[in-house]
């Protein structure tokens, strides 16, 4: 794989954490009562970043999840013949609580809506939002990202990858052309 461009670095990506930190304290009228939930694998630490700049914020100590959507994917036959579940672990219930999902790319939206059902069969939150560090456009279900760190219109034939420092060593987020 060829990378074509280099969309965003590491002081890029804390700026847009921080952009989405003080904009999901906008909507949600402080920090109580949320619950970020990661979705694996990169989601995580995201989540775990933004909780961070929430507590360094509002002084509010926001709980994180993680979320294992592998069970709920529409496509489960096709990625693996024993796909691996490492588990949904969530630290309080969602009951009543203001849910945030979080997750690295948005792009079809079948990640999301498997990561709510996944949320879902925890319980009833009071709502359930969306945050992705990068929104590439493409969508095959009506799905919409409340907090977006970047907007990056793609083609079919790029894929956009992030890496970040807990997972891949480095913060950065990377157009690639496929290779056909």
């Amino acid at each position: 794989m060829v990378i074509k461009a280099t969309i965003m670095e590491s002081d890029a990506i804390s700026r847009a954490l921080k952009r989405i930190a003080h904009e999901i304290t906008e909507k949600n009228s402080g920090a109580e009562n949320l619950l970020l939930a990661g979705i694996r694998t990169r989601g995580v630490p995201l989540a775990e970043r933004i909780s961070g700049l929430l507590k360094l914020f509002e002084n509010v100590d926001v709980p994180v999840g993680q979320v294992d959507i592998t069970f709920y994917r529409d496509d489960l036959s096709l990625i693996a013949e024993k796909p691996e579940c490492k588990g949904t672990f969530l630290p309080c219930s969602v009951e009543g609580k203001k849910v945030i999902l979080v997750d690295d790319v948005l792009y079809t939206g079948r990640t999301a809506k498997a990561a709510l059902d996944a949320v879902m069969e925890q319980g009833r939150p009071s709502s359930v939002q969306l945050s992705v560090l990068v929104d590439r456009g493409h969508r095959e279900l009506p799905v919409r990202a409340d907090f977006v760190g970047k907007n990056l219109p793609t083609s079919q034939s790029e894929l956009v990858k992030v890496e970040l420092t807990e997972t891949d060593g480095n913060d950065r987020v990377v157009l690639i052309e496929k290779e056909i």
